[in-house]
């Protein structure tokens, strides 16, 4: 009899071969455009340029060749494979249990110096929705602190005051405010295991913008309830509705994505899945005992308390010998995306740091390989950025290479490796578009046909010109953090706002500077490579209207005003993302002034 997974899901063997398959896949693939990159380069003799242009290739391709698969993949269980839930996940079913709730979740709310009204606003909708299920009893709520702000921690104390008032059962709503924001987010909650776990079986972690419908949370604690060795379950988390024109468009093309991608990643990575670190379940027990994070050897930027905890999270769950699932389909479960340019590469930012601290954790003993794996991933997608931006300016150097002047040169092949990569790039958003294409009903859940094709040309216009806003800040961030350079983890702007001209400017003349001097050299020198390149390029020169453009609440205004890649919660929005639009009671309203 085939070993099974911690939780008896599925068969070792069973995954073990879908990995392989996969493996091959992709180690195919990148072979196959790596043979192709060195044909083109080859003509003529390699010089110095070719040879980086080489080596940028090799670190910038496996990010896509993978999501062009997991893609693939996922598309295929939707919509070929009769049984994709059951094969990708089969503790799914569970969720239908109508046996009683008997396990005790905490709903932590993790916040340092946000706005607290807002934050509480969507506390109480999750609270809500939770009670009108019928197992409210079962489920405490706390508030859990790192703010450092003497007047927003007074308005946090007086917000939850009110939140408390407004409740028949202020006993089960807890508030604690730390002093010092030791371990960030991840010391936050494991202070909360030590001083409150022991009366809880799992926990729930919130960020500030996340919000949840109570039948998906009861769902998730009735799988964990089935399932006593899953240590973590996370939801699959897509966009709300926003004001904002960037968040708006970012997140159309980020929930067509998503559900094919994380379904085809599921498939394979089975009971070693991610942790986004909220709005997901988590088994208290183990997290405790098992999941304490490591600090990294030396200072910051790369040592220390380690920044993006989720997927070492993950990683240590799974060494204790409990599976880390992700629920790969669209549930209640919605968080916020930046609304400018500027704060989304902030985010980044921030993660970017995080996942470059995993190099010192990749020899952590006792890691299942595909955790190692994950961490791998993480490290690999950031590294990718300074090879795609450093490849840019080879290009544009490429002209003035004496082996380019040789007869030969196989331009074809060329334009076939260049195209290839576009496909991959954006597998993701193809795949999700006929995704919902191919879904009954699903077209018309986006505000019909017409309104769907015009929101994906949109958006696959928006991705190239923010993939370029972004990529040189990243760049130039990650040799930053080669001399010290680090973030300070702190809060967001969450809600839409203007962006001046003189503060994109500021942020984003580098990206300008690098762009306009690129696509002068091609222009002046290889006129045909201008044109192909125009999508991936144009992002960099423009990229300061672009910024100014989609943050300006006008705009925002005017694409909700024509439907403009909107989202299901848009065209039919449930209640707990209606409440989102109501005023907060005359009781938060009184305590907060």
């Amino acid at each position: 009899m085939a070993s099974t997974t911690p939780a008896g899901l599925q068969s070792t063997r069973v995954l073990a071969r879908r990995r392989i398959f996969v493996a091959g896949l992709n180690v195919a693939t990148y072979l196959g455009l790596a043979w192709a990159m060195v044909e083109v380069l080859a003509v003529g003799g390699w010089s110095l340029i070719d040879a980086l242009m080489l080596l940028c290739f090799l670190f910038a391709a496996p990010w896509s060749v993978l999501g062009f698969w997991n893609a693939a993949i996922g598309l295929w269980l939707l919509h070929v494979s009769p049984d994709a839930m059951e094969e990708t996940a089969p503790f799914d079913a569970a969720g239908d249990d109508p046996a009683p709730l008997h396990v005790r979740t905490a709903v932590l709310l993790t916040i340092r110096n946000e706005d607290p009204d807002r934050a509480m606003a969507r506390l109480r909708i999750v609270k809500d929705s939770v009670d009108a299920t019928g197992e409210g009893a079962h489920f405490g709520w706390f508030v859990l602190s790192d703010t450092s702000d003497p007047e927003l921690a007074a308005a946090e104390e007086n917000a939850f005051a009110a939140l408390r008032d407004a409740f028949d059962d202020p006993h089960r709503l807890h508030y604690r405010r730390r002093d010092r924001n030791t371990g960030f987010k991840a010391g936050n909650l494991r202070d909360f295991c030590e001083r409150w776990g022991g009366e809880y079986e799992l926990m729930l972690p919130l960020d500030a913008d996340s919000l949840m419908d109570g039948t998906t949370v009861v769902r998730l604690a009735r799988i964990m309830q089935a399932h006593p060795r899953i240590g973590i379950l996370q939801s699959l988390v897509v966009g709300l509705p926003s004001r904002s024109a960037f968040a708006r468009l970012f997140q159309f093309g980020m929930r067509q994505g998503m559900r094919p991608y994380t379904m085809g990643s599921a498939w394979w990575a089975g009971e070693c899945g991610p942790f986004w670190g909220h709005n997901g379940m988590v088994r208290i027990a183990p997290f405790a005992s098992q999941c304490h994070l490591p600090t990294i050897p030396g200072g910051p930027p790369l040592g220390g308390p380690i920044l993006s905890h989720d997927q070492v999270e993950a990683a240590l769950m799974r060494r204790a010998g409990y599976e880390v699932r992700v629920l790969p389909r669209e549930c209640g479960s919605w968080e916020e995306n930046p609304p400018t340019v500027v704060e989304f590469t902030r985010r980044d930012l921030r993660w970017c740091q995080g996942n470059m601290q995993y190099f010192r954790l990749l020899g952590l003993p006792g890691l299942a390989p595909m955790s190692r794996f994950q961490l791998a991933w993480a490290i690999l997608m950031f590294l990718g950025i300074p090879a795609w931006t450093l490849m840019f300016a080879l290009a544009a150097l490429k002209p003035f290479d004496a082996a380019d002047l040789q007869a030969g040169y196989r331009s074809g092949l060329a334009l076939a490796v260049y195209l290839s990569f576009i496909l991959m790039y954006l597998a993701p958003k193809i795949a999700g578009a006929l995704d919902v294409t191919l879904t009954r009903g699903g077209v018309a859940r986006y505000g019909g046909g017409v309104r769907f094709a015009a929101g994906v040309a949109a958006e696959l216009a928006f991705s190239f010109m923010v993939g370029a806003a972004t990529t040189l800040r990243t760049t130039l961030f990650m040799l930053g953090l080669l001399v010290g350079r680090s973030v300070v983890w702190n809060g967001q702007a969450r809600d839409a706002h203007a962006l001046s001209w003189a503060t994109a400017a500021r942020g984003l003349w580098p990206q300008t500077l690098f762009g306009s001097v690129v696509m002068s050299l091609l222009w002046w020198n290889a006129p045909v490579a201008f044109w192909w390149g125009l999508p991936l390029l144009a992002g960099f020169p423009l990229s300061i209207p672009f910024a100014v453009v989609t943050a300006s609440p006008a705009f925002g205004r005017w694409l909700a005003h024509i439907g403009l890649c909107a989202i299901p919660e848009e065209i039919d929005p449930p209640p707990e993302v209606m409440a989102l639009e109501r005023p907060a009671p005359a009781s938060v309203l009184v305590r907060a002034a």
